[in-house]
């Protein structure tokens, strides 16, 4: 029977320390998994992060070109984030000119800690200085980037149709499409800060 082990670190060890360094690694493993099951367990109001300085509200920045069309994001927004728990209280909305205004209101905000989460709505179409499609792609990329500078999530409701026209049934159509599009990021902008605080608490637990 053996007696001894290499270390990791060159040399031997006694075999009744290694079974003790093994031991010790495999418990802190499970307390580890174990913490992390707890955290994964707990609503989104209990999840803790005193270790971070991330804000308490939310911002929604909106475009008022075809502020008819981009209303019905917000609305739809405001509605789904109250069904999930957020109040219209906890939401600040903020206007801009357009969609190029967006990412640098974001960022401003983003950095005065206030906000744990902001998103830019947008319904950007041909007629401007620009074409549609380089002003979608602008806009959104700056939001990436925002949010990798600041560690504060940006969500894109910035939508560029391939054609749009003016007539009343197109903007009816929009008017649905864009109240889908604010449900669906308000779902992701509560799913992505749950999963955001319970890494947070969980960094705070590990440090």
């Amino acid at each position: 029977m053996k007696e001894s082990a290499v270390s990791p670190l060159g040399g031997r060890i006694p075999m009744r320390l290694a079974a003790a360094g093994s031991c010790a690694l495999i418990q802190a493993t499970l307390l580890q998994r174990q913490t992390m099951s707890q955290i994964n367990d707990l609503p989104f109001s209990a999840v803790g992060s005193p270790g971070t300085s991330r804000g308490q509200r939310i911002a929604f920045v909106q475009a008022q070109w075809h502020a008819d069309i981009v209303h019905q994001a917000r609305d739809a927004f405001l509605e789904e984030m109250e069904r999930q728990g957020v109040p219209r209280a906890d939401i600040d909305i903020f206007d801009v000119p357009g969609a190029f205004e967006i990412p640098l209101h974001a960022k401003r905000l983003a950095r005065s800690g206030r906000y744990a989460g902001i998103v830019g709505c947008a319904l950007v179409v041909d007629g401007g200085i620009y074409r549609h499609e380089f002003v979608a792609s602008t806009v959104v990329n700056a939001l990436m980037t925002v949010q990798l500078e600041t560690d504060v999530p940006v969500f894109s409701a910035v939508l560029t149709p391939h054609h749009f026209h003016e007539h009343v049934e197109h903007r009816k159509y929009f008017h649905r499409h864009f109240a889908v599009k604010g449900t669906e990021v308000a779902e992701a902008c509560v799913k992505t800060l749950e999963a955001m605080k319970r890494v947070d608490a969980l960094m705070d637990h590990l440090n």
